[in-house]
């Protein structure tokens, strides 16, 4: 554990012990402990842990991850909570980690699964649950058993935000603390989370019935398999959606390398854009769409001649023509990735203008789509707020300022209000987009078109 901060070694040993304190009564001379189910769901789920994760290329990805929490959820209907909290160990400790120190991992994830079990164990005897739930005893055995699951959900949540706070010094994020999260984002963040372990605790329901009933074990097994399969659908989707990532970074990798003075851009817009349509309320699907708008949203700039590009000095008009067709040329580039979805009319639309004055349409307000609208505001403020070769970056307050400025006129005010909003909430971190220091003599003319009223604001 040397490699470990200090902070998450204390965290991790005392989930430990937590862990050790509540199996610890099974060890009790007068303990009556079910140990054929507890060995039986203990292989199960440790049969289930070994072949459900697999490794392609680099990375590891689920083959089905989740697919035997019923069996644990199941062990928390049928055991005592102590013996309940033994049913994941086995597994946990078997199965496959994403990386060094192995042991370590293994033994954190037994620790805060055996947790997360006892608790849900609990939850569903405090809340009038029986041992080995019977047909009968439906409808009325749905509360305990939910409340099980969604006790399960918070341990699993709270257990891995510690290890996250401790081990990689992320803090729990401002709109996360008491008082401050607006009821969207907490629906969000329940439906994100509860949802499935609502379901798996329904599974592990049917399981614990079915266990105890006159066809025994053996039939418990058929919940698992509907499950197994949609979970090995949901890992196909996985995969396919890591190729869609490689595919962006490649195209992000190779605007960046292009356009020298905009290194690190498109990230960041991404960032921007996202952090806007939170602030908006758009639903969680839309906004991994608009996160890849703002990402790709110069991409169109690997079809602008180079030299143009970096070219030290005013561009011609002829120049500047050439590169306001880069939107055009994204769009072109980007038509046919399906899951683009409303990002490539992004890509397409970034640089029109509230009043019409912008390219490559002209499009007038409302006419310009949504998503546009936001990475237009995103695109500016980051092109405002980074230190590029050509120029300093001007402080977050001028930068929101000069965008309130242009309010109306060239960007949609609800998209500039919202991303005050969250900067309150969220800061921002800026950064170098360029290798070269900025000079401190006469600055170079940028060679992007200005954007901003009179070209005052001029994006990357």
């Amino acid at each position: 554990m040397t490699a470990i901060p200090a902070a998450a070694r204390a965290y991790i040993l005392a989930v430990i012990l937590c862990a050790a304190v509540a199996a610890a009564p099974v060890a009790l001379p007068a303990a009556v402990v079910p140990w054929p189910t507890v060995l039986l769901l203990a292989a199960l789920y440790a049969g289930g842990e070994l072949p459900a994760r697999r490794r392609d290329g680099d990375d590891s990805a689920p083959l089905g991850a989740g697919t035997f929490f019923p069996v644990l959820l199941a062990a928390a209907l049928l055991l005592p909570p102590a013996a309940a909290a033994l049913v994941p160990v086995p597994g946990a400790l078997l199965g496959r980690v994403d990386g060094p120190p192995a042991g370590v991992r293994r033994t954190w994830r037994a620790a805060r699964l055996a947790l997360a079990t006892w608790g849900a164990a609990h939850a569903y005897l405090l809340l009038g649950g029986e041992r080995t739930p019977r047909a009968p005893d439906f409808p009325y055995v749905l509360v305990p058993a939910l409340a099980g699951s969604l006790v399960c959900c918070l341990l699993l949540t709270v257990l891995d935000g510690g290890i996250r706070a401790t081990a990689v010094g992320v803090p729990p994020p401002r709109s996360a603390r008491w008082g401050s999260v607006p009821p969207p984002a907490v629906r969000r963040g329940l439906s994100g989370s509860a949802a499935p372990h609502c379901v798996h605790g329904l599974a592990g329901l049917m399981m614990a019935v079915l266990w105890g009933s006159s066809y025994g074990p053996f039939s418990a097994l058929f919940v698992l398999l509907p499950m197994y399969i949609s979970c090995w659908i949901f890992a196909q989707y996985h995969r396919e959606r890591a190729a869609h990532q490689a595919t962006i970074r490649a195209l992000v990798q190779a605007v960046d390398i292009k356009d020298r003075y905009t290194r690190g851009h498109s990230e960041r817009v991404g960032r921007a854009s996202v952090l806007i349509a939170r602030e908006l309320s758009m639903e969680e699907e839309r906004l991994e769409v608009v996160r890849f708008a703002g990402i790709l949203h110069d991409v169109g700039k690997l079809g602008v001649p180079t030299r143009v590009l970096r070219k030290e000095g005013p561009l011609t008009p002829e120049e500047r023509r050439v590169i306001e067709l880069h939107p055009e040329y994204g769009h072109e580039m980007v038509r046919g990735i399906g899951f683009l979805g409303e990002a490539r009319a992004a890509i397409l639309h970034h640089h029109e203008r509230m009043d019409g004055s912008g390219y490559p349409y002209g499009l007038v307000g409302h006419q310009i789509p949504e998503f546009a609208r936001v990475v237009a505001v995103a695109d500016a403020f980051d092109a405002m707020t980074s230190t590029r070769s050509y120029r300093r970056a001007r402080p977050v307050p001028v930068a929101l300022r000069e965008l309130e400025r242009c309010a109306g006129t060239q960007f949609d005010p609800r998209m500039v209000r919202a991303l005050a909003r969250a900067l309150e909430r969220h800061g921002w971190q800026t950064s170098v987009t360029s290798d070269e220091a900025v000079p401190m003599g006469p600055s170079r003319t940028p060679q992007s078109p200005g954007t901003g009223a009179s070209h005052q604001i001029r994006t990357g």
